[in-house]
């Protein structure tokens, strides 16, 4: 895991009340425009918010003299440690190199996740037992259904590596959150001030939310011109806001 200092509270709830799309933002305001994971969705309809440090496992393609659900017994198996290194808190990320047509974890092994505390699951790839999966309450995003076992077409061989997630780098210690829009990847050492940034940026956009559904025009108010930004300040010095 990243040696940063755990995230503290405030940026997680700061992160929990952010949408993926305003820390989309905030991350291209700082030069980032790929961090969003492409083609996945939330396959567990009933979780809340996902936010945890990236813990990586890496799997290439299947060779049959390697993979195999014999090989599943073996207690150094990646995908085996994974499930049980994992810490609580953290967000387990799966490379499948976009592969759909296996599914990378089942509901067993999920259950066995949640139960550790661990704070979601996220891969590129395929997700076995959907349906059982759709009562569950941890965080899963998956590209599609896909039934067949991982082992028809991964050879899971690294943790804790930097990786590739659909489309998106994905290294140990980053930062993941997911709503049910999808998944966002923020480097570590941004995730305080993406979260501070983001949390304002919810705040004015909740105000303009409030002037457009009151009749005003988007012009000179999304984005505010000097004259907006004037009477957010004095809404909020209203509210008691400062």
């Amino acid at each position: 895991m990243s040696e940063a200092a755990p995230l503290g509270a405030e940026i997680r709830q700061q992160l929990a009340a952010a949408s993926t799309a305003t820390l989309c933002t905030q991350l291209f305001k700082r030069g980032l425009r790929h961090q969003f994971i492409q083609g996945v969705g939330l396959m567990t309809p009933k979780a809340g918010p996902m936010i945890g440090e990236a813990f990586t496992l890496r799997n290439i393609p299947a060779r049959e003299d390697l993979a195999g659900p014999d090989r599943l017994a073996d207690p150094r198996h990646p995908q085996r440690r994974a499930i049980e290194e994992c810490p609580a808190g953290a967000v387990l990320v799966i490379d499948c190199r976009q592969n759909r047509q296996t599914g990378a974890l089942g509901d067993i092994l999920i259950t066995r996740l949640a139960q550790r505390g661990v704070a979601g699951v996220v891969t590129d790839g395929g997700m076995r037992d959907v349906t059982p999966m759709a009562e569950f309450t941890i965080p899963v995003y998956a590209a599609c259904p896909s039934p067949p076992a991982s082992f028809h077409g991964h050879l899971a061989v690294a943790l804790q590596e930097p990786i590739a997630c659909g489309e998106v780098a994905v290294f140990p210690g980053d930062i993941l959150v997911g709503d049910r829009e999808g998944v966002v990847v923020i480097p570590r050492q941004l995730a305080a001030e993406v979260a501070a940034d983001a949390a304002a940026q919810e705040q004015l956009e909740a105000w303009v939310l409030g002037e457009v559904q009151a009749g005003r025009s988007i012009f000179g108010l999304y984005p505010p011109d000097e004259a907006a930004r004037a009477r957010y300040q004095a809404w909020r010095a209203a509210q008691g806001q400062g």
